[in-house]
Parts: structure tokens; sequence; C-alpha cells
């Protein structure tokens, strides 16, 4: 199994590499020695691109979820700056 493929060996080999997406997973394109694109299967697309929770929807999802935090801060301790 291949994942790697030069620009030009892609361009002959296009309908391989788009196989190999599909059954391995994405191939990476190079161009000029540095990766250049991905050729990615349908459904890690979409996948990739479905919407992600808000902050708000991960937090309430957290296993920490209704911990309660102490976020008083002491007032009785100062910092010492040298300025």
């Amino acid at each position: 199994m291949k994942d790697t493929w030069q620009l030009q060996e892609a361009k002959n080999k296009f309908c391989r590499v788009a196989e190999q997406a599909v059954k391995y997973g994405p191939q990476v394109v190079t161009k000029r020695g540095k990766d250049a694109v991905v050729v990615l299967s349908v459904e890690e697309y979409e996948r990739l691109k479905k919407r992600k929770d808000s902050l708000a929807e991960f937090l309430a999802k957290s296993p920490l979820a209704g911990v309660e935090l102490d976020l008083t801060r002491d007032r009785e301790t100062g910092r010492a700056v040298d300025l």
C-alpha cells in the first residue's frame, strides 16, 4: 500500500490513487518534494466537515459537567513585583 505520490505519478495513476484513498485512507500528493494536496474518500471528507459542537455544548457533555469549582480569589495574598 502506498500513501504518498509524486504529482506526475498521481496524474498518471489517478484511478489507483482514488481507489487507495477509498480502501486505505487519505493519499498525499507531493509537488517538488513537498506535500501539496490530499486525496480522500467522500466518507472521510463528510466525517471531517461535519459541524462540531460549540464549546458550550462540548463542556456540557464533558464528564466534568456539574462539578463545582471554587473560582474565588484569596485577596489576602498579594504579589511581589520588582520594577
